[in-house]
């Protein structure tokens, strides 16, 4: 419909498998599987509930009457009773049975902990695939030397395959946060309305371990092998906190990446992928807009302030349950999750076709390694048999005075100044010995080298081979 508002974050920018994740497609099928794998528990234990009631459950999963549900929750105003209800209306046997024990946050939750975790996993193959793309982009340009920079003034030269170990460095810190916040998620389980399964004490007549065993079985039924020891309705909501932290930590190293493409686009040293037919403005033509990275940066800019919501949250959780989380989460995990997922999409495409303009990144790194490498030009002068003070003020009025004829748009002369000056003990040949660009950037081929060689990136996980 051309009339209703429609999230960008669908169409234009996440891939269709984080749509599908938060779709309600998988919100509500995945709550019909839970309410599948409590009844088989509950059967297996003994409880009033048939194999035959069991199966007809299994064989509605999906197909979902969404006009019967929202018929329903508008009479009775609760969404979880509305698709309990359509549910039975396709399994008049097993109608009686349905959500037996349990109270919504059995449902509710359990799902959010699936479809998060599903989520995040993706969310790692994502960030794998950047790296992946990075780290060929950093074994390419290793020995490209160009200049540093600190405070955005020239600095000590390095390379820029080096470089781009500092964007695959913070993404790899990410990736050790992902991992973290992967194997803290525990199942809720079926806890009751306050957690303490009085419910179920109630329907297993006080047998303690067959509560046990039927949360072992549901959550052993969705790929989970650890269980929260106490709750209260819900799952604790620092859960939220954190993944939403994991999210805005990608968010925070994709706008640094982001940023510095932007400020070495504009400096002529590399561009991100432009197209042969994409416009970059429509009144200058001449325009090659770095606007992917931009779109990556103002996405992460989104992700970084949607992520304040979940601490927020989390920390105003009334005693054992209060609702006034759920229409936030609504909006903040999955628009979160949507837009992390553009973010490392539109970086993976970046990543993936970065051009190095060696020509004019030589051109820039030659203008200034006459300033950078004065100190050693100080040094060498010395060891010569020159006065360090003497020829700290030589080379200080030519670099000014190099400077001045840059800034009329000529060319550094500094070492042309240097060597026809009869009190500077250096000749021209060992002038320009001294301003060989290799002999400044340090280790940087090295620590680039032991950098990709530490860091070889893993193959992702299909989200198929997750247990749901």
């Amino acid at each position: 419909m051309r009339d209703r508002y429609e999230s960008p974050l669908n169409s234009r920018y996440a891939s269709d498998e984080m749509q599908r994740l938060f779709s309600p497609d998988m919100r509500y099928a995945t709550w019909r599987k839970l309410w599948v794998s409590l009844a088989k528990a509950e059967h297996k234990l003994g409880l009033p509930v048939s194999q035959e009631q069991v199966d007809e459950l299994l064989m509605h999963v999906t197909d979902i009457d969404y006009d019967a549900v929202a018929a329903r929750e508008a009479e009775v105003r609760h969404d979880v009773m509305a698709h309990v209800y359509a549910y039975g209306l396709v399994c008049p046997k097993a109608a009686g049975i349905i959500h037996l024990g349990a109270t919504s946050c059995y449902v509710t939750d359990n799902a959010d902990l699936i479809i998060l975790r599903d989520a995040l996993t993706s969310i790692r193959n994502s960030v794998y695939s950047v790296l992946s793309s990075l780290s060929a982009f950093a074994e390419r340009t290793k020995s490209i030397p160009t200049v540093g920079y600190t405070h955005f003034q020239s600095a000590q030269p390095v390379t820029i395959g080096r470089r781009a170990c500092l964007w695959l460095q913070e993404l790899w810190l990410d990736v050790e946060e992902l991992n973290d916040t992967l194997a803290a998620i525990r199942f809720l389980g079926c806890r009751g309305a306050t957690g303490t399964e009085a419910s179920f004490v109630s329907l297993f007549q006080g047998n303690t371990e067959k509560i046990d065993e039927l949360n072992r079985l549901i959550a052993a039924d969705f790929g989970f092998d650890r269980i929260y020891d106490v709750s209260g309705q819900t799952y604790p909501r620092k859960l939220d906190s954190r993944i939403l932290n994991a999210l805005s930590s990608i968010a925070q190293s994709a706008y640094r990446f982001g940023d510095d493409i932007r400020l070495l686009q504009h400096d002529g040293i590399l561009s991100e992928p432009f197209e042969s037919k994409q416009i970059g403005s429509s009144a200058m033509a001449y325009k090659q807009n770095p606007m992917r990275s931009e779109r990556v940066c103002s996405l992460s800019r989104f992700v970084i302030v949607t992520a304040l919501n979940a601490p927020m949250t989390a920390s105003t959780q009334w005693l054992e349950r209060t609702l006034d989380d759920s229409a936030n989460r609504r909006l903040s995990l999955p628009e979160a999750f949507l837009a992390t997922d553009a973010i490392l999409r539109i970086m993976a495409n970046v990543a993936g076709g970065i051009v190095v303009h060696e020509a004019a990144n030589a051109r820039i790194l030659g203008d200034a390694l006459p300033f950078l490498a004065t100190e050693n030009l100080l040094m060498a002068g010395v060891k010569k048999g020159g006065d360090r003070q003497a020829l700290h003020e030589i080379i200080r009025a030519h670099s000014l005075a190099a400077k001045e004829r840059m800034a009329r748009g000529e060319s550094n002369d500094l070492p042309l100044r240097l060597a026809n000056d009869s009190e500077f003990p250096l000749s021209a040949d060992e002038i320009q010995l001294e301003l060989n660009p290799l002999h400044h950037i340090g280790r940087s081929i090295e620590q680039t080298e032991r950098f990709l060689q530490n860091h070889p990136v893993p193959a992702s996980i299909p989200l198929a081979d997750i247990k749901v």
